[in-house]
């Protein structure tokens, strides 16, 4: 499929479905590039989803114990993990958590955002401003919407890949 800027466009085959999320550089460039070259690393792949909230929000990324393709794959540590690179300094902007919206998670820091990041299943508005907002969901919404529930998830969905689409060949 051709997108309107496959650069920054990144496709996620999940367990559910495929989700294509827009990215958007000009409201957080640094997160925008520190998760193309997670998912050109091929981090991303097989990692789950360990915290699914009804209602709220679907989170994934923890490359560095969530992977389920991994010998070190810990369920119960899932969630408590980054990627091998520093932490991101904060981008908030003026975007709105709205249903779609992907996410950075973090720790208490405002500079503690890695490599995981969340869906929302629904507008949150109490996270505006408050976290940063570097993607929307364009197509596949309905799968992530399947997304097994759970905190933590029992036997949890994952992304199977996740690419950027200009890196798709056509």
């Amino acid at each position: 499929m051709a997108y309107a800027d496959p650069e920054n466009t990144l496709v996620i085959e999940t367990t559910k479905g495929k989700v294509v999320i827009a990215m958007k550089p000009e409201v957080a460039p640094g997160h925008v590039e520190h998760i193309k070259k997670l998912a050109r690393e091929g981090a991303y792949d097989g990692v789950v989803f360990h915290r699914v909230i009804d209602g709220f929000m679907a989170q994934t990324g923890d490359v560095k114990f969530g992977n389920s393709n991994s010998a070190d794959f810990n369920p119960s540590r899932a969630g408590t993990g980054g990627s091998q690179y520093p932490n991101l300094k904060q981008e908030f902007n003026a975007e709105a958590h709205k249903r779609g919206t992907a996410s950075m998670a973090r720790a208490q820091s405002p500079d503690s955002a890695n490599s995981q990041f969340f869906i929302c299943f629904a507008d949150a508005p109490f996270l505006n401003r408050q976290y940063t907002v570097w993607g929307e969901v364009i197509e596949g919404m309905e799968n992530v919407d399947q997304i097994k529930r759970g905190e933590p998830v029992t036997d949890p969905d994952k992304m199977v890949s996740v690419k950027v689409a200009a890196d798709i060949a056509a």
